[in-house]
């Protein structure tokens, strides 16, 4: 398939099949997405914590909206090995890396078949606390996945898009 075509059929999921798992293979692709996706310098400073017992999937849920998914993705970045400009004080990459790497994952687990929603309504604080994760890793979003449970489709908003004009200039 057309990586358009794929980028094109792929919408945020909120109605999960809470009882299919996702299978080990088909997680396995997914990971390797992410592991193999590019990030500043390829230091490769995301950490993702694999989401899917009942204990963590209910802290997850406590946390933000996971639309029941079997398998969440926290995605994060360690601030130990994230790239930092030194032209910039305080910038670094971390944020970028880890949506870079969240994005081939979501692509992924799309051509797989599998549903995926993007979530970024937490407190990273309280997500860090509650996974009890070390002070360097940085909460950076939530990646759902699983499969629709019963009828699904895009939001009304997912084919809305902007004229390319609106958003690319040339200088």
């Amino acid at each position: 398939m057309e990586f358009l075509d794929l980028a094109k059929r792929r919408f945020s999921e909120r109605n999960f099949d809470k009882t299919r798992p996702v299978e080990e293979e088909k997680l396995a692709k997914i990971l390797e997405a992410g592991r193999i996706a590019p990030t500043a310098c390829n230091y490769q400073p995301q950490k993702i914590y694999v989401i899917k017992s009942e204990d963590s999937l209910w802290k997850a849920a406590k946390l933000t909206h996971t639309y029941n998914a079997p398998v969440v993705l926290l995605v994060c970045y360690d601030m130990n090995i994230v790239w930092k400009n030194v032209r910039e004080d305080g910038y670094n990459s971390g944020e970028q890396d880890a949506s870079i790497v969240a994005s081939s994952m979501m692509f992924e687990a799309e051509d797989l078949g599998v549903h995926s929603v993007w979530l970024r309504g937490f407190s990273s604080k309280l997500v860090a606390e509650t996974f009890e994760l070390p002070e360097n890793i940085k909460p950076v979003m939530i990646l759902a996945l699983g499969y629709p449970n019963g009828e699904t489709k895009p939001s009304p908003m997912h084919s809305t898009k902007k004229e390319l004009s609106e958003t690319v200039e040339e200088r």
